[in-house]
């Protein structure tokens, strides 16, 4: 076995761009979760790497006040002692060589466990990924190939071209196995849970697919804006920041066959075939399947707050979409002729996250002529933010002496009431401990998902002189409406 199989436990877990946004909220509270699990192995040490001039003492005051804004009192003491024990900072710029070096002193005595594998965690801006990438082999860590781990974040490019020059660049000095593409999505239990509830229930498989189901909706919506994030989000936008990537995802977990085991190629197989069943979208029929908008002036949780054209920062007179909708096909024997509808935004009116499939009305209609003649469908709902469970919606009649009917609504929570919901880094990191790529993105998945939606950005990038626009506080804008195949689709804004 290899030093990066599963099982093999890192020396060192370095974490580029440690005082920023990313590792603050997420990657810090995660790592000491584990930390309180007894998961992060004995001898790992923390290497902190960030450009703020952190004494060690400064640097353990920041991770405390990171722990408490996001734990408060339930902070556990010792464990935030021991969790403060494992870190070292480092500060420096990561785009000049002379920093590599030092980096490469810091980590060159192995663990007390022996260990001498290191993880490089990147959590900086996708521009700076050629550049750290090229210098960890300069100063030799893509030597012997296999042996250390590298973590990218997504964006994975911008296109399909920049993707494909990304990932040439990353197997010029990294093996495949050792790259770990991060999609936080597939780490939440829910996700991994509709493997289960699809495959492990007799009920629910056999109505997946074209003969029951009318349509499929995924909605990522968030009721935040941009925040400091203006300098990546202006150049990026709505399609590439979450649909490319998170709600693409989510659709082939939706529609994937079975896998032939839970092994990570197994699953990673099924979910490039979906992509490569994906309908392709000529140019001319973009506006069709795809619609963006972008928020103005609104209210959110009762205050005011500003457009984006009026977010510090943020381009004037750009038409950057914070809102995007879009409609995809997937010509195969399951799927063919079901529509899978996407949407995603910000500054919408909740931030939530569901898959919500409808499925179709009976064959033959029973109650024509009766005060039963439109009989609302059923539905199957999962949340995935900010609870965690599935339903299914059912007809029942009412009681009494009429036929009249009403909904029941079987519910199947996640967790039970005493059980704690877990950060999806979380479980992504462990794995990334562990050498697990199962929930991890394979470049095939990435390079097919950018082909599916490239017709639509370099649509986009042509038509600069308009966007609509949708009011803070909103679902986004109505006319995203005219994405629907039937009258009676509807966005389905509730769970």
């Amino acid at each position: 076995m290899s030093n990066n199989e599963k099982g093999a436990n890192p020396a060192h877990f370095v974490i580029f761009g440690a005082t920023g946004n990313l590792a603050t909220i997420k990657l810090l509270p995660s790592l000491y979760n584990l930390e309180a699990a007894g998961r992060i192995p004995a001898g790992m040490r923390i290497l902190a790497l960030g450009r703020q001039e952190h004494t060690h003492e400064g640097w353990l005051e920041h991770l405390s006040k990171v722990l408490h804004d996001k734990f408060g009192d339930k902070v556990n003491r010792d464990v935030a002692n021991t969790f403060a024990e494992r870190f070292t900072y480092m500060a420096g710029d990561l785009r000049t060589p002379e920093f590599y070096p030092i980096l490469k002193e810091a980590v060159s005595k192995p663990s007390s466990s022996g260990a001498d594998t290191v993880v490089f965690y990147l959590s900086i801006g996708p521009g700076d990924f050629n550049t750290v990438i090229n210098n960890l082999d300069e100063v030799g860590f893509s030597q012997p190939r296999g042996k250390h781990r590298i973590v990218v974040e997504k964006p994975f490019g911008t296109d399909l071209e920049t993707a494909q020059q990304l990932n040439r660049s990353l197997h010029k000095h990294f093996d495949e196995q050792q790259i770990y593409r991060i999609d936080h999505y597939l780490g939440k239990e829910t996700v991994q849970n509709l493997l289960v509830f699809r495959f492990a229930n007799t009920m629910i498989e056999p109505l997946w697919n074209r003969n029951y189901i009318n349509h499929v909706q995924i909605t990522v919506a968030e009721d935040l804006g941009i925040g400091t994030r203006a300098d990546y989000y202006d150049k990026s936008g709505a399609m590439r920041d979450m649909l490319q990537n998170h709600l693409m995802q989510l659709l082939t977990v939706v529609a994937m066959e079975p896998p032939s085991s839970l092994e990570a190629d197994a699953v990673r197989d099924e979910k490039v075939k979906v992509l490569k069943s994906m309908r392709p979208i000529p140019k001319s029929s973009v506006n069709a399947h795809a619609f963006r908008a972008q928020y103005a002036a609104g209210t959110i949780k009762g205050q005011p707050v500003v457009g984006y054209q009026d977010e510090v920062g943020v381009e004037k007179n750009t038409v950057t979409e914070t809102f995007v909708a879009a409609k995809f096909y997937i010509d195969n024997w399951r799927w063919r002729g079901v529509p899978f509808y996407l949407r995603t935004g910000k500054r919408l009116a909740k931030t939530q996250s569901h898959i919500a499939i409808r499925l179709r009305h009976p064959p033959q209609h029973l109650f024509q002529n009766t005060p039963l003649d439109q009989i609302e469908p059923n539905w199957i709902t999962l949340e995935l933010q900010p609870s965690d469970f599935m339903q299914m919606e059912l007809q029942v009649k009412t009681p009494g002496l009429g036929m009249g009917t009403r909904q029941a609504k079987l519910n199947a929570p996640y967790r039970l009431g005493n059980e704690a919901p877990m950060e999806s880094y979380e479980a992504l990191i462990l794995d990334v401990i562990q050498g697990d790529k199962t929930l991890f993105i394979r470049f095939d998945e990435v390079e097919w998902a950018w082909r599916v939606v490239d017709p639509i950005i370099k649509t986009w990038s042509q038509e600069r002189e308009f966007i609509h626009t949708y009011p803070a506080g909103s679902w986004g804008a109505d006319e995203s409406s005219r994405l629907f195949d039937c009258e009676d689709q509807e966005w389905r804004n509730e769970i």
